[in-house]
């Protein structure tokens, strides 16, 4: 199966190399496509001169994380897509390998896989963010159209398509995946990223309801078993 990679990105030109020596490794994936979301930084342009093979989209204005998505799934080529966040660290070949084999194997009753954030800190894993919130997903492209065809802006568009898994009675399930994420403090100090935290906290609870964020917090998928082990061999 051909895979599309989609990375958003919004002022990564720092941070996005490791992101994306690490996906071109990837045999599977044959198309690899960032949205640039308006950055002031020059990602775009870095990105365009030292991987040619990448497709660059760009947005005139940072529009947020949805916005950007939604632009670059009308470039998608291939129904299964990863998406992935720009600003990962320690990012191994063999992982996202193992994910996208996973999918496939199991494709006739799986609908998305969240690859979960093991190394996250202790208060992340406590609210389960590390799985509700991690950016990188193995999801076809039929699905998130049908997602963005709502409202999604700002930090909402995890938990949008979690509710839409939830609520169409799809099968997620996660699988571990030891890339860190560079969190918001350190992007914009302690002050400023604390600020955003609590704002994209707030968003979600406000977004979402506080019952179906109880729903995601407590019951939303579980850990992928092998095909052996489900069928008891």
């Amino acid at each position: 199966m051909k895979v599309t990679c989609l990375i958003p990105c919004y002022n990564e030109r720092e941070r996005i190399a490791q992101v994306l020596e690490g996906i071109l490794r990837v045999s599977y994936i044959t198309q690899v496509l960032c949205v640039d979301d308006g950055s002031t930084d020059g990602t775009a342009a870095y990105i365009k001169k030292y991987w040619p093979a990448v497709q660059v989209l760009s947005l005139e204005h940072n529009q947020g994380k949805a916005a950007a998505i939604k632009c670059g799934l009308r470039a998608v080529n291939h129904e299964l897509v990863l998406l992935m966040d720009a600003d990962l660290q320690e990012i191994k070949q063999e992982e996202i390998e193992a994910a996208i084999e996973a999918f496939v194997q199991h494709q006739q009753s799986l609908d998305m896989l969240i690859l979960r954030r093991i190394n996250s800190p202790w208060f992340v894993k406590y609210y389960r963010s590390d799985i509700l919130l991690s950016g990188e997903r193995l999801i076809r492209k039929s699905d998130l159209e049908q997602i963005l065809e709502q409202p999604v802006k700002g930090y909402l568009l995890e938990v949008a398509i979690n509710r839409y898994m939830i609520r169409h009675r799809k099968v997620v399930r996660w699988m571990p995946w030891s890339a860190i994420n560079t969190y918001k403090v350190e992007k914009w100090g302690v002050w400023g990223g604390s600020r955003r935290e609590f704002r994209m906290y707030a968003d979600i609870v406000y977004y979402v309801g506080f019952t179906h964020m109880i729903m995601q917090l407590t019951s939303f998928t579980r850990k992928l078993q092998p095909q052996t082990e489900r069928q008891g061999l």
